[in-house]
């Protein structure tokens, strides 16, 4: 049933991790069914060696990973057209089965109101789930599947109808809560969105704040998302709660000032085309279990 649908993976590198590169190559090309068409971006820097029949594209600066992804979804074709799917992993990361695929191809052909896949991420020593890497409220059991309102931007898969009908991730946003932005939309155009346990990518426990600019980009996208996806009306109790959330984690006081500095600089910079959801999203938002103010 499967056979007729094409998959195709766009990988972002920084040239830093040419081993968990080849090894990641190594695992989609182990991927039961149809061969998987793969495209590696290099984000800045050059592309380590990859096995014959990997497509290579480098790029001159660092677009930022919506941008790199996006470059990546062109390099399929306008909008990724010449695929059905394409799958957008971490170059760090490893598909843990060989089944991942084509279980891919399974649930989109089975659900056609299906949009997104969100992969389960797991720690390769551990096997455990962190709670963040859950995109659901109730992230206690990361082994249950369900639908959820967002997805994991380095291990997922998405259908090229979405992306042809709503638009790519936003290049503005450079990191964090692209994916967010994407699902929103996705969600409102009426494509749904599956946490799946069963589809693994095997990645090694961090923390998003190891890098520099954590604090200050998660704090404008904020803000850019809510600026560019909300009614009016939702945008300052969106806004008001995770500042409370974010003053009740007890930051550093540079994290904080770089947080705030952020928030000034997501409402005092464009943040691109303004889109505001419908009130029926809002209610669909609502009764998957994530109503957009948190």
């Amino acid at each position: 049933m499967s056979a007729g649908m094409k998959v195709g993976a766009v990988i972002i590198t920084m040239g830093n991790r040419p081993d968990e590169l080849r090894a990641l190559l190594d695992s989609v090309a182990k991927q039961d069914g149809d061969p998987v068409q793969v495209v590696v971006v290099g984000n800045g820097s050059p592309v380590p060696e990859v096995p014959e029949g990997v497509r290579t594209v480098e790029l001159p600066e660092n677009l930022g990973i919506p941008g790199g992804r996006n470059v990546g979804i062109e390099a399929f074709g306008p909008g990724g057209t010449d695929v059905d799917v394409l799958l957008f992993l971490d170059d760090d990361g490893l598909l843990a089965g060989h089944d991942t695929v084509e279980l891919c191809r399974e649930a989109f052909e089975a659900d056609p109101a299906l949009g997104i896949i969100s992969f389960r991420i797991a720690d390769p020593e551990t096997g455990v789930t962190q709670r963040r890497h859950v995109p659901r409220l109730r992230a206690s059991d990361p082994m249950r599947s369900s639908r959820v309102t967002t997805f994991l931007g380095g291990a997922n898969a998405v259908r090229t109808e979405v992306l042809a009908e709503v638009g790519g991730l936003p290049d503005e946003f450079f990191y964090a809560h692209e994916e967010t932005d994407l699902a929103w939309r996705a969600l409102d155009a009426g494509w749904m969105i599956d946490y799946r346990s069963d589809m693994v990518l095997y990645h090694p426990i961090t923390a998003p704040s190891r890098h520099a600019v954590y604090h200050r980009m998660v704090a404008r996208n904020r803000v850019w998302l809510a600026r560019r996806n909300l009614p009016a009306l939702l945008i300052p109790a969106y806004l008001g709660v995770w500042m409370l959330l974010t003053l009740l984690r007890r930051p550093s006081r540079p994290a904080l000032k770089a947080w705030f500095g952020g928030f000034r600089e997501g409402w005092t910079t464009p943040c691109g085309p303004r889109r505001p959801m419908k009130w029926r999203t809002v209610w669909r938002l609502t009764r998957l279990g994530r109503p957009p103010v948190i």
